[in-house]
């Protein structure tokens, strides 16, 4: 079990909350064991799905009843997406006992958004629950070894941990990816999914090109639109917007794509072996630190935009993060243990239009250290340190 960066203590005492979050990052786990007092509402379990669908007078009566025999106000619903009419119950629950707290968790979002479901009108906040972050696996993760392992087999919990985690990647691909979408009905080409499913995975750390991938996918790029989609609504994948506010150089305005989990991009690929030095070990530690970055903003509530930045001319920054009060932190990913000054040129160019950017390039390389060009050159653990400490946005 591992100690989780996420804290729900803060809000609960405000307000309900949605936890969200992948199948297998670990939801339920951390919150039977985090919160054991509370009434637990299974609704992957056949039993209790039938039992909550017949209407709402059995969740009403539940909560009568554990209320007279716990000291508790605190219910915990899983899989909330399976049942979503549940929700209005809910809404009725919390206007009625001001005093209760539900934890609402899913790993898909997408009937809760297509289907005009309750979203208890701001009664409840949302929160996301991340694949193992950097100060959740300090201890196993300090050196290129152990970066190697991590990226190779992502950071689902029990994946990670697991004496053969390539074969439960392929399962977790069958079980929680593939016939999950396939179950909820989300597509009706289902062998047209499967294909773009793999080339999603090509696809990674790159910018989307929907025609191409139609091409590939041998479906219309309308409907790949709508696999993309998907995929963020299922909490699969995300798209990384461009950032085009810029004057000097015209910039690109595609988005790029990154899948939720090193481990499952390998797994889609049926890659199962890394080597440092290779552009696959490249592309993943761009995704790695990415995902770090991106469960960082969220854990800890900053109001921080991402984008990335590309010129039709070649110049690329990989990440470039804007507080509210409009700081730009511009962050470029370099799997390399020897930094020359080429490796910064979109770092550079992107100081051309905002002189004032924070300029910071993420590599192998064993030293701290600023170049001449005032480009903080950072060691990817001591990155990963200061990140987490707040240091770097």
């Amino acid at each position: 079990m591992y100690a989780r960066i996420i804290d729900l203590n803060a809000v609960l005492k405000r307000k309900s909350t949605f936890l969200f979050g992948p199948r297998q990052t670990g939801k339920s786990t951390w919150l039977r064991k985090q919160f054991p007092e509370a009434l637990y509402i299974n609704l992957l379990s056949k039993k209790v799905y039938d039992a909550y669908s017949g209407g709402s007078s059995a969740l009403e009566s539940d909560l009568v009843i554990f209320h007279r025999k716990n000291n508790s106000n605190l219910i915990v619903i899983d899989e909330v997406q399976k049942l979503p009419a549940i929700l209005d119950e809910v809404h009725n629950q919390i206007e009625l006992h001001p005093e209760l707290r539900f934890i609402l968790t899913g790993s898909s979002a997408r009937k809760l958004k297509r289907e005009g479901v309750n979203l208890l009108g701001g009664r409840a906040s949302w929160r996301n629950l991340f694949p193992l972050v950097y100060p959740e696996l300090k201890e196993k993760l300090a050196t290129i070894a152990d970066l190697e392992h991590r990226l190779l087999c992502g950071g689902l919990p029990k994946i990670f941990d697991s004496e053969a985690p390539l074969e439960d990647l392929d399962d977790y691909i069958q079980l929680y990816l593939t016939e999950e979408i396939r179950a909820e009905g989300f597509v009706r080409n289902y062998d047209g999914f499967g294909r773009f499913l793999k080339i999603s995975a090509l696809a990674n750390a790159t910018q989307i090109n929907f025609t191409k991938v139609a091409n590939h996918a041998q479906v219309p790029p309308r409907t790949v639109h709508d696999y993309f989609q998907i995929l963020e609504d299922t909490l699969v994948g995300f798209l990384l917007p461009a950032l085009t506010q810029t004057n000097l150089r015209k910039a690109m305005t595609s988005a790029k794509f990154y899948l939720f989990d090193t481990g499952v991009t390998n797994a889609l690929l049926g890659r199962t072996s890394l080597s440092a030095g290779t552009p696959e070990f490249g592309a993943l530690f761009e995704q790695f630190i990415i995902l770090e970055i991106k469960a960082f903003v969220s854990y800890f509530e900053q109001k921080i935009t991402l984008n990335y930045w590309r010129t039709t001319t070649g110049f690329e920054v990989d990440l470039v993060a804007i507080t509210p009060d409009n700081q730009k932190v511009a962050i470029e990913i370099k799997a390399s243990s020897h930094i020359v000054t080429q490796d910064c040129a979109g770092l550079l160019a992107l100081s051309d239009e905002f002189p004032e950017i924070k300029k910071i390039l993420v590599a192998l390389e064993g030293a701290h250290r600023i170049d001449k060009n005032g480009v903080e050159i950072i060691p990817v653990f001591q990155f990963l340190e200061m990140l987490w400490n707040r240091e770097i946005m």
